[in-house]
């Protein structure tokens, strides 16, 4: 009897928990058209101050969470889609989305929460509203895709954060529906059913792949209004883990772009501009420089990358947002013959040979001087000091030696 007991009331708290973090259904509408929905679970972790400690608490969204109409858009007017949820008393969490025509991202995610909301924030010393914002989400996919995360994904907000779960989200619909066509995150792709073991037999190792050897530079031009706005030489080798299919886990692999393969294109704007790398259709690589109009200098601030490749379960995607790579001054390129070596995600790495690029202020449709990375510099100084080292060892022989012949001559005296 005591047993029957607390299975019921174990039963009744896992479907409590259960009715806590249920799937919310959201969408941006525009007339009868629906430019953003989402279908996803969340719960967010929020630190806040008592008079006498710090406390956190887990905020799940509600399934009575409802879109802010005012607040949200299609982005039809020349701004970013906004997809803005509601929820409690004065909480809402918002998501804006931006696209290069290939892929479509999250470019940042608000949270906002009422600390007088005391069912929530009991004791709280304050009765602000606060407001915090990540521009690092990690949220790409395909245009015409849907974004499909079953796994968590977390995202930190300053001391804050929110956890996704069963997430399926698509921006910039072609239709009403979320597209049957999925982009799969990384951590969904080794969920993967294994298939019943076959029958025992003896076969030979699949041999590890070949390493691709260095990658060959390519030379990449975008255009706004017939005008070359951005220019860009390199050679490109892209190291991704990803679930393989073959292999039934999780490999790590390089991949060099192919320059006659790929096909370059993007936009400028005043202080943004993007460069797209589509190579056969099964890889686009996607870069962001950013310009500060108070210091005049720029530096490449997001890396994307959707892969198709054959041995994959699904279209990976892997980015970073908030990078702060390359820097050079207005008016100048930037130049590294150097390799570097880009972290962007924890499976996703870039490495860069033969580099020069300038994304903003071109204006004879060739490169301005370049500012050098500081590895190129340090390269530079080595052959100096080699230089005048041998230098400063061949003037001590000679000294030695004059002195020598010096003394073997005194010692000769005439009779």
């Amino acid at each position: 009897m005591e047993l029957k007991r607390a299975v019921s009331a174990l039963t009744v708290m896992w479907l409590a928990l259960i009715g806590c973090t249920q799937a919310v259904t959201l969408e941006v509408r525009e007339g009868n058209t629906t430019c953003i929905k989402a279908e996803l679970s969340a719960r967010f972790s929020i630190t806040y101050n008592t008079s006498s400690s710090t406390r956190t608490v887990s905020v799940a969204l509600p399934n009575s969470s409802t879109v802010d109409a005012g607040s949200s858009s299609c982005g039809s007017d020349g701004s970013l889609p906004w997809l803005v949820a509601v929820f409690g008393s004065g909480h809402a969490v918002g998501l804006s989305f931006s696209t290069n025509g290939s892929l479509y991202n999250v470019v940042n995610m608000t949270l906002q929460y009422n600390l007088s909301d005391a069912t929530v924030f009991p004791d709280a010393n304050s009765s602000d509203v606060v407001t915090v914002v990540s521009a690092s989400v990690g949220i790409t996919a395909a245009i015409n895709t849907t974004y499909r995360c079953v796994s968590p994904t977390s995202v930190r907000l300053g001391e804050d954060s929110v956890t996704f779960t069963d997430m399926k989200l698509e921006a910039y619909m072609p239709g009403n529906d979320l597209s049957s066509t999925e982009t799969v995150c990384v951590a969904d792709q080794a969920l993967t059913t294994v298939p019943p073991a076959p029958p025992l037999t003896t076969t030979a190792p699949t041999p590890a792949p070949t390493p691709p050897g260095k990658p060959e530079r390519g030379g990449y031009v975008v255009k706004a209004n017939g005008t070359v706005c951005l220019l860009a030489q390199m050679a490109l080798q892209l190291n991704l883990s990803y679930f393989s299919v073959s292999q039934n886990k999780t490999v790590q692999e390089l991949f060099n772009l192919t320059p006659n393969l790929t096909l370059p294109s993007g936009s400028c704007a005043a202080n943004r501009a993007y460069l797209v790398l589509t190579q056969e259709q099964t890889t686009t690589l996607n870069f962001t420089f950013t310009l500060n109009s108070t210091s005049n200098r720029y530096h490449l601030s997001g890396v994307n990358l959707l892969a198709r490749w054959p041995d994959m379960t699904a279209p990976t995607s892997a980015g970073n947002d908030s990078l702060d790579y390359l820097r050079s001054k207005l008016g100048r390129s930037y130049m590294c013959n150097a390799e570097q070596t880009l972290l962007v995600a924890p499976n996703f790495s870039l490495n860069m040979f033969q580099l020069q690029v300038q994304p903003f202020g071109v204006t004879t449709n060739q490169f301005a001087t370049a500012e050098e990375c500081q590895m190129d510099q340090d390269q530079m100084l080595i052959p100096i000091i080699v230089g005048a080292a041998l230098a400063g060892l061949v003037l001590i022989v000679l000294i030695a030696y004059l002195i020598g012949r010096k003394r073997s001559h005194a010692g000769y005296q005439t009779i």
